[in-house]
């Protein structure tokens, strides 16, 4: 249990909330967002609780707050640059947030199981990992002109959510109708979700001719995997993509693709075959993401999930 304790000049009350990481540290950093904001407008920050009518206000900015604990905090891996000259190194940032591309909470560095980069039929693992302000920081070289695929394993993490929450959550996943009906019909209503995540980019490293390597999965849970070289990606391009789930085609699947300083984006499922097309209508980062969320039948969990993200760069007519 963490305390920031926070009013006017004259009124300072202490709001207490509990937080896991990712989405909990989320929490705790749009609080401190808050209060920064608040400073502007007279608000301090005190280490003593000095009213007797906390409860309003605490309750007010829980209204704030709670909605966004609830939804799903993306996480992602995004490069420095899309396109580099070969014999250079990349920077990766590894964060979790909910207005991409804004670089909001780092995991932690125990978070990552595997970090890889695919360059040139050649495999590596990165190794050169550090802890930023507001993400997990990568560095790898780039010895070879091709595309480099460059993604994250990340151990399974628990979370538990109130059924308020949960209803927000599966409304922004679009998660098919059994689940829905599954969660709707549970008794005693309880979500324990055990949830993993799978973050995946990829830059552009000198002469890519030829190379179509970006159509081969990394062989993750659940993976996107493009059908064109996504380093060609021009505004008002159009990209078919793949979502694999255990390296076979995901029929029925809902993916979102946003582009960065938005938030809704737009959501689609894949078809029969696992395909599914979105349009870029705008030049800059764009994030695809998706949820596989299903019942679990582990005793220290009644869900499971599987979180798949994308980060793509569209350049400019």
């Amino acid at each position: 249990m963490n305390c920031i304790e926070l009013g006017t000049r004259s009124r300072r009350f202490a709001l207490n909330f509990s937080y896991r990481e990712e989405g909990g540290d989320h929490m705790k950093q749009s609080i401190l967002t808050i209060l920064t904001d608040w400073k502007k407008w007279n608000f301090t920050v005190s280490h003593r609780i000095r009213s007797m009518k906390p409860l309003l206000f605490k309750a007010a900015l829980l209204a704030v707050l709670l909605p966004a604990s609830a939804r799903a905090h993306d996480t992602w891996l995004i490069p420095d640059r899309f396109e580099a000259a070969a014999k250079t190194s990349v920077t990766l940032d590894l964060t979790s947030g909910m207005a991409f591309p804004a670089l909001e909470v780092g995991p932690k560095r125990e978070r990552v199981e595997a970090a890889r980069c695919r360059l040139a039929g050649r495999t590596i693992d990165i190794s050169d990992i550090s802890v930023g302000p507001k993400s997990l920081v990568f560095k790898t070289e780039l010895s070879e002109a091709g595309i480099a695929t460059l993604w994250m394993k990340l151990p399974a993490k628990s979370i538990e959510l109130k059924p308020a929450q949960v209803e927000e959550y599966l409304a922004e996943i679009d998660p098919p109708q059994s689940v829905k009906t599954q969660w709707a019909t549970m008794e005693p209503k309880r979500w324990r979700e055990l949830y993993t995540k799978h973050p995946k980019t990829f830059v552009r490293v000198g002469d890519t001719t030829g190379d179509r390597s970006w159509a081969e999965p990394v062989g993750m849970a659940l993976e996107i995997v493009p059908e064109k070289d996504p380093a060609l990606l021009r505004e008002g391009d159009e990209l078919s993509v793949l979502v694999f789930k255990n390296g076979a085609p995901f029929p029925d699947f809902s993916l979102n693709a946003v582009v960065g300083g938005e938030t809704k984006g737009e959501t689609r499922k894949t078809d029969s075959a696992g395909r599914v097309v979105f349009r870029f209508d705008k030049a800059g980062q764009w994030l695809l993401r998706g949820t596989d969320v299903r019942k679990s039948t582990r005793t220290d969990a009644d869900w499971e999930s599987d979180f798949t993200t994308l980060t793509l760069e569209v350049k400019a007519k």
